[in-house]
């Protein structure tokens, strides 16, 4: 019997994190792991009681806003915000931990994971955000593209 690795254990599961997601646009999932152990996951939607764009359009999309621009003209809190969010409310730190990502997070997701105390991020695809790139290696985090990952 072959068993799958940690990473690909981890990815596996946000696959299925990220179909909770309500955007319209794309659909992205966050897990964040310390030790072998699932502390938090989030999935990118509107605020808490703040209608979500499957009920009422997406405004990005009716501009014609390009993915990776303009970030403040959307409804929802991404997969990684909302992973850090439930963290903050339940008490638990995230220092020294790893996020799993469907999607390389943005620059506005990278300077938080940073000040959080992430240390590794393993996502899926590219996303246009040469910053946060620049950004987590400057704060040297390590970064792996599971796309890339040979198992």
């Amino acid at each position: 019997m072959s068993r799958p690795t940690w990473d690909a254990y981890f990815m596996d599961i946000v696959e299925l994190v990220k179909t909770r997601s309500t955007c319209i646009r794309r659909q992205v999932g966050a897990l964040i792991v310390k030790d072998k152990r699932i502390l938090t996951s989030g999935y990118n939607g509107a605020p808490q009681g703040v209608r979500h764009c499957e009920e009422i359009g997406c405004l990005r999309q009716q501009l014609n806003v390009p993915s990776g621009e303009k970030h403040e003209l959307c409804r929802a809190i991404h997969a990684e915000q909302n992973a850090l969010v439930q963290a903050a409310k339940t008490g638990i730190s995230v220092e020294g931990a790893t996020i799993y990502v469907t999607l390389q997070p943005c620059s506005l997701c990278a300077k938080l994971l940073i000040n959080a105390g992430i240390k590794r991020v393993v996502y899926r695809g590219s996303y246009p955000d040469e910053m946060a790139m620049s950004m987590f290696n400057e704060a040297r985090i390590e970064l792996i593209n599971y796309d890339e990952v040979v198992e």
